[in-house]
């Protein structure tokens, strides 16, 4: 508590804790109030007030209320005496000479701010370095090769690293202890135990804090070293899980706009910036860590991974929207067509379609499905497979209802038509367990009803036997069913009445234990109505299988000729199928 006549009230008093508080949370002016989502719970309309003049803020949804020094400590975790300091600094109050502090607090605090001042010189000198001498020229000819003109240079802090090794060393050796230029990461020993530049031959990205202090840098090979990309190490400034790149830039940016576009590398991040989206931040090359996560939600819970398509872009993707969705978050996912990268589809693309995309960015499930669609779904245990890979993502909805309907949902976009399967899937959702676990011995191969009694007809049809053959061959209507090895032996003995004794001695087991099943169950007389309703259902299957490849084809879009084409042709079919 601020006691009267005390610093803290001084800071207190002066303090304005509409700005304080409008620095993490979104805030709108209501009448005499200000009001935006509460940052401590998960809601979507806002009940979180902030009273301008009696200078307190309370939420009216989970009951969080005090002062500005009570706002800080709970949402960045401190102490009374470091919310002290924080709005101070904030509110631009001179802060008193603190306490005598101990020799080991003294110097690591000397430390710290000689490191910071160490990376700003190293920053302007990369910057230097990068227009001058042939190497420098190589680096920003490779640069603006990539679409990065001078001025982006500038404003990115772009640099270069040469090849010599000790130029930086030369220039800071003079101006700090040994000790401490190997602690900033900036440089390595040989074995001979001598200090040699980190960095050399490298394109330099600055990394700065949330302050806008440069803390650390990444770089990337002109050549064909390895690796591509290298940051610098943890040091007592950087600690590379609490840090997002261009977060300093984008801050005012994500409150305005309530979402965080996330991407994994720096020149994605540059490139986002550059079209005119401020709200970018990138992950600084590595998994993105939980207090990176609890860094980003104060300034925003809503997120749009937009990772690289390759194999390790979606891998980052599904461990980033796990980690998101344990903490709450909205999340979208943004996968761009063609296998491009953002800094890649920007070029070639522009700011305008990457923000249509970017609107139509649908949410993690949408995405998830439309990856688990590419699995191999065509056993039992295919299906299996797909439904628990997406298991573990419905489990983290926090809402019974929503899993169970995700689960509905999931069962009809990989059409899921085994009563076994939807059970256990349904089950696994509402219960909140991580995989799909039927029994095995129920998950043999079944025949739909359709293709039952189209084996039967094929048999005992005289009439019709090789019409509905034909009927079948013309349009392929077998390919790919569970019957799919009786059907093309029935249909190659249509002009005779086979016979099933016969018949089962060119089966393999599976499909002879199938044939048997059929036609040991009891059936009325076979009549061409009848078969026709089969032969309906397999069309629609077909149009239905035609349909999922063609909204595959629509993801990856080429000129628009071709996408007004598949989006007619998805219409017809929807059309289509809603008539049967």
């Amino acid at each position: 508590m601020a006691e009267a006549g005390s610093f803290a009230e001084k800071v207190k008093q002066q303090a304005d804790i509409v700005r304080v508080i409008g620095e993490y949370v979104r805030l709108k002016k209501t009448g005499q109030n200000f009001t935006g989502l509460c940052p401590f719970h998960q809601e979507k309309s806002p009940s979180f007030a902030v009273h301008p003049v009696r200078q307190i803020y309370h939420c009216f949804g989970c009951g969080v209320g005090g002062d500005v020094f009570k706002f800080v400590m709970e949402v960045d975790k401190c102490t009374f005496p470091e919310a002290i300091r924080i709005v101070a600094e904030k509110c631009g109050i001179a802060i008193p000479r603190p306490r005598e502090r101990s020799p080991e607090e003294r110097s690591e605090n000397q430390q710290r701010a000689a490191l910071v001042e160490m990376h700003k010189e190293a920053a302007a000198f990369f910057a230097r370095q990068l227009h001058e001498g042939s190497e420098g020229k190589v680096a920003a000819a490779y640069l603006e090769d990539r679409g990065l003109d001078r001025a982006a240079m500038t404003r990115f802090g772009l640099g270069f690293a040469s090849s010599s090794g000790d130029s930086l060393l030369r220039l800071l050796k003079s101006k700090y202890p040994e000790k401490l230029l190997e602690a900033s990461g900036l440089f390595s020993r040989d074995q001979g135990g001598r200090l040699y530049d980190r960095f050399r031959r490298r394109i330099m990205f600055p990394i700065s804090n949330e302050s806008g202090k440069v803390i650390a840098f990444g770089g990337r090979a002109m050549g064909d070293d390895m690796p591509k990309y290298m940051n610098s190490p943890e040091t007592p400034v950087y600690s590379k899980s609490t840090v997002l790149y261009h977060l300093d830039r984008a801050k005012e940016a994500l409150r305005q706009s309530d979402f965080a576009i996330l991407v994994e590398g720096y020149m994605d991040a540059i490139a986002v910036a550059r079209a005119g989206i401020a709200n970018v931040v990138a992950s600084c090359g590595t998994s993105l860590a939980d207090p990176q996560i609890k860094l980003l939600g104060r300034f925003t819970r809503r997120v749009i991974v937009n990772f690289d398509p390759d194999t390790a872009g979606q891998m980052a993707t599904e461990r980033s929207v796990t980690l998101l969705l344990e903490k709450e978050f909205d999340v979208r996912v943004l996968a761009l067509p063609g296998g491009a990268d953002p800094d890649k589809f920007l070029k070639e693309q522009g700011a305008g379609a990457y923000k249509k995309l970017l609107a139509q960015a649908p949410p993690y499930l949408d995405y998830l499905i439309g990856r688990a669609r590419k699995m191999d779904r065509t056993t039992a245990a295919g299906k299996v497979a797909a439904l628990n890979f997406l298991m573990p993502y419905v489990q983290r909805l926090p809402d019974r209802l929503l899993r169970s309907e995700w689960a509905t949902r999931i069962a009809s976009e990989l059409r899921v038509d085994e009563p076994v399967l939807r059970e256990a899937l349904r089950r696994a959702a509402t219960e909140r367990r991580s995989e799909v676990k039927p029994k095995v011995e129920l998950l043999a191969p079944a025949l739909k009803p359709a293709e039952r009694q189209l084996i039967r007809m094929l048999i005992e049809a005289e009439g019709f036997r090789e019409k509905l053959a034909g009927e079948i061959v013309a349009s392929g209507l077998h390919r790919g069913l569970e019957s799919e090895k009786i059907l093309e032996l029935l249909i190659s003995k249509a002009g005779e009445r086979p016979d099933p004794a016969t018949l089962a001695g060119d089966l393999e087991e599976k499909d002879r234990r199938l044939l048997f099943d059929v036609l040991f169950e009891t059936a009325g007389e076979p009549t061409w109505e009848a078969a026709e309703s089969c032969l309906s259902v397999l069309r629609g299957r077909q149009d239905g299988q035609e349909l999922e490849e063609l909204q595959k084809l629509i993801e990856a879009k080429s000129s628009p000729e071709e996408l007004n084409r598949l989006l007619t042709r998805r219409l017809d079919l929807q059309k289509k199928l809603a008539r049967r």
